[in-house]
């Protein structure tokens, strides 16, 4: 059943008559005459009785016009919803991320400029994850510590930072500027679950020192693994943007490595095919200028 159909129908029903509904619609007579009587064959009943030129609604018409009607203002209610979803006011935003500790602040600043807009959050354990939600578009951005690449993904990179060993402040290492990657190989190591993205890249970090890493403990939160470091209980490889305010913790030091150096880049990867929102819009300018500040 075609959409222009109902609009005819809808406009002869409610003048009761076939020259003004076409004066009204802008369409020829006979073109609206021939759409009624298709309409009429499709449904199996007449809809009008039909005095002349004058047409008036019988019951089959009176019972189909309620529910064109109705289909209509569904269809109006519905374009006025998605207006509302992709503007800001009740604009929602989907968001898979892996550094937990800079999200509170990020969030609250953005919503301080865009109180309406809803935010779902994930934390996805492996860029693969993350690739696979911007594919099947569950997602509207991904945040990651590993750049993020395929056919229709965009990739922005927002800040480049190198690697760090945080020590406990007691720690022999403690009060040095720079180390070695090398001179903690055989320090127990206190890391993220071997499943992870970072995991893989802090283990092929120590290889390429010249050791496999002695991990201790693997554990899923930063804060866990910072808490066991302050402990005493032995080191771990950081990111500084991961840490967020617990890299001023005065029981943690965070030591620069110069051999070999371990750069990783922070970015903000989208599905270049998935529309975005005026909310998603907003959002991504926003990153942009949050992380402006820790270049």
């Amino acid at each position: 059943m075609e959409f222009l159909q109902l609009k005819y129908f809808q406009a002869v029903a409610e003048q009761e008559n076939m020259t003004k509904a076409s004066n009204l619609l802008n369409v020829s007579q006979p073109s609206l005459s021939n759409s009624i009587q298709r309409l009429e064959k499709k449904l199996g009943v007449p809809l009008f009785d039909r005095h002349g030129r004058h047409l008036k609604l019988n019951a089959f018409g009176t019972v189909y016009l309620d529910k064109v009607k109705e289909a209509f203002r569904a269809l109006e209610e519905g374009e006025t919803e998605i207006k509302e979803m992709a503007g800001l006011n009740r604009g929602h935003l989907r968001i898979c991320m892996m550094l937990p500790h800079i999200l509170p602040t990020l969030l609250k600043e953005f919503l301080a400029r865009h109180p309406q807009v809803r935010i779902s959050q994930r934390q996805p354990s492996t860029t693969l994850e993350m690739k696979k939600e911007l594919e099947k578009s569950n997602t509207d951005f991904c945040l990651s510590t590993y750049p993020i690449t395929g056919p229709d993904i965009e990739w922005l990179t927002l800040v480049e930072e190198e690697m760090r060993l945080t020590v406990p402040k007691n720690h022999p290492l403690a009060a040095r500027d720079s180390v070695h990657l090398s001179e903690v190989a055989g320090e127990p190591f206190i890391s993220v679950p071997v499943s992870s993205t970072f995991r893989e890249i802090t283990d092929e970090y120590c290889r390429q020192a010249g050791f496999e890493p002695n991990i201790a403990f693997e554990l899923e939160e930063t804060s866990a693994i910072q808490t066991l470091v302050e402990m005493g209980l032995g080191v771990t490889l950081t990111l500084p943007l991961s840490l967020g305010t617990r890299a001023l913790n005065k029981d943690t030091v965070q030591i620069k490595i110069i051999e070999s150096i371990c750069i990783r880049t922070f970015g903000i990867a989208w599905n270049r095919k998935h529309y975005l929102s005026q909310a998603a819009v907003h959002f991504l300018h926003f990153v942009k200028e949050f992380f402006a500040h820790y270049k």
